[in-house]
C-alpha cells in the first residue's frame, strides 16, 4: 500500500510543539487528498479561503504536497496580487511521522518566514530557500531539495532561526480574483508527432501552448498544419520551451522565425512553466481578447522578465 494523506491539521500542530512559541496558530483543514489530485478548483477553494479569513491573520502557510505545489504557488500568485501579508507554501518528501523527515524543518522555517516583516505575497519555502511562487519548479522526486527557482534568484534563505531576503515582494492593495478559464491544452511536439491532432486542439481548446525545442524550434510540418488549422478556427496560441531553463527565443533560428510569418503567437520568454499554464487560466478568465498581450506581458510576482 503507497502512502497516502492521513494527517489533519491538529496533528500537524502537535508533531512541532514550538510553532506555539512563535505564534498564535489556528489551523483550517481545506482538503485530504494526494496534490497530484489538485485542480483549477482546488485552487480556486485556497484563495477564497484566504479572502474570506484576510483580515483576521498576519500570515498564512499551506502545507500541500509537492507534486503540483509549484503549480497552486503559482495559481495563488495571479488569484492573490500584491498581498501584504505572506502567504508560504511548504510541504515535504518524508512524511512528518517519520524519524528521518524534512516536514519538521520546512514547517518551521515557514513559521520564521511568515513572521518576518519584509515577506510578502506567495512564496514557496523549501530546503531553507525562499522561492516567488511563480518561478518554482519541482526537479527531484526525492531528494529534500526538491525545488528550484527557475530563471530567476531566490528570494532568500533560513539560515537556523534567521530568515535572509536579497529581493523583496511588492507590497500594495491586495486584490483577489475568483475565475480561472481551464479551456487550456500543452502540447509537447515530439519527433514523428501525427499532425491531425493539431487540428483538434485548435478546435476544442480557447489556448494552445507549445512546448518547442530548445530555444523555440517547431518543425515546419507542424507550423504549416497549425496555420492552416488556425485559417478555420480562432484559437490563442503560445509558444515556450521544453527546456527547463533560460527560456525561449523563437527568432534565433530560422525554424523559428518561420512560425513568425505563419500565424500569431505570444511567447513564454523565461516563464516558468506551471506559471505559464496559470496565468493563461487567470488570463482567459478575467480579461477580454483585446487585452490578452498586455496582461500576458505583464510581469506578475516575478513570472516574467518586463
Amino acid at each position: 500500500m503507497g502512502l497516502a494523506p492521513s494527517l489533519n491539521t491538529d496533528d500537524l500542530i502537535a508533531a512541532l510543539p514550538e510553532i506555539t512559541e512563535l505564534c498564535e496558530p489556528y489551523a483550517l483543514s481545506l482538503y485530504s487528498i494526494d496534490s497530484s489530485e489538485m485542480t483549477p478548483e482546488h485552487w480556486l477553494g485556497m484563495a477564497k479561503a484566504i479572502e474570506d479569513n484576510y483580515d483576521l491573520y498576519d500570515a498564512f502557510v499551506i502545507c500541500h504536497g509537492t507534486d503540483t505545489m509549484a503549480y497552486s504557488a503559482a495559481a495563488l500568485s495571479y488569484l492573490i496580487q500584491c498581498s501584504p501579508k505572506p502567504i508560504i507554501l511548504t510541504g515535504s518528501q518524508k512524511p512528518i511521522s517519520f524519524d528521518i523527515t524534512d516536514a519538521k524543518r520546512n514547517l518551521h522555517d515557514s513559521l520564521l518566514c511568515a513572521l518576518h516583516p519584509d515577506s510578502a505575497g506567495v512564496n514557496i519555502v523549501f530546503d531553507g530557500k525562499i522561492i516567488a511562487g511563480t518561478r518554482a519548479v519541482k526537479e527531484k522526486t526525492y531528494s529534500f531539495d526538491a525545488f528550484a527557482s527557475v530563471n530567476f534568484p531566490y528570494l532568500g534563505y533560513i539560515k537556523g532561526d534567521q530568515v535572509i531576503y536579497y529581493i523583496k515582494q511588492t507590497k500594495g492593495e491586495v486584490c483577489f480574483y475568483d475565475k480561472m478559464d481551464a479551456g487550456i491544452f500543452v502540447l509537447k511536439p515530439t519527433p514523428g508527432m501525427p499532425l491531425d491532432i493539431i487540428d483538434t486542439l485548435v478546435r476544442d481548446y480557447d489556448c494552445l501552448v507549445v512546448e518547442c525545442y530548445g530555444m523555440g524550434g517547431l518543425p515546419k510540418e507542424i507550423a504549416d498544419r497549425m496555420a492552416s488549422a488556425l485559417e478555420r478556427q480562432s484559437c490563442l496560441i503560445v509558444m515556450t520551451t521544453q527546456v527547463a531553463y533560460e527560456g525561449s527565443n523563437t527568432g534565433v533560428y530560422e525554424v523559428g522565425r518561420y512560425i513568425g510569418d505563419k500565424f500569431e503567437y505570444l511567447e513564454a520568454h523565461d516563464m516558468a512553466n506551471a506559471a505559464l499554464y496559470t496565468k493563461l487560466m487567470w488570463m482567459l478568465g478575467n480579461f477580454d481578447k483585446n487585452e490578452y498581450k498586455k496582461i500576458f506581458y505583464t510581469p506578475v510576482g516575478f513570472d516574467i522578465y518586463g
